[in-house]
């Protein structure tokens, strides 16, 4: 008798299936939350409230440094990350009749 197929655990990872991102330092990176907290250590819900991540599928923009590399490791299977391009998390002109106003 065969082998048995390797089961989903075993199995190799796709390759080119995370992005490319660019060098530490440089640039934004956007995040997006793909998977909940729910059911995960509370050490790794914290992670993604320090993230700014306060729900499923809530997406924030930061800007890329070491510390922000470390956080995202630790919680690498509930996000997807992805280099943030041109005017994408810059704070925008806050829009209702008070602001009108004071234009």
């Amino acid at each position: 008798m065969g082998r048995l197929p390797p089961t989903r655990k075993y199995r190799k990872r796709k390759s080119g299936r995370d992005p490319v991102l660019p060098a530490a330092g440089k640039g934004k990176l956007r995040i997006k939350q793909v998977r909940s907290g729910s059911g995960h250590p509370q050490r790794m819900r914290r992670t993604l409230e320090a993230l700014g991540l306060k729900h499923h599928q809530d997406e924030v923009v930061h800007a890329d440094h070491p510390a922000l590399r470390g956080m995202l490791q630790q919680v690498r299977h509930l996000v997807e990350v992805t280099p943030a391009t041109g005017s994408e998390g810059e704070d925008k002109k806050p829009r209702g009749k008070k602001a009108d106003a004071k234009s």
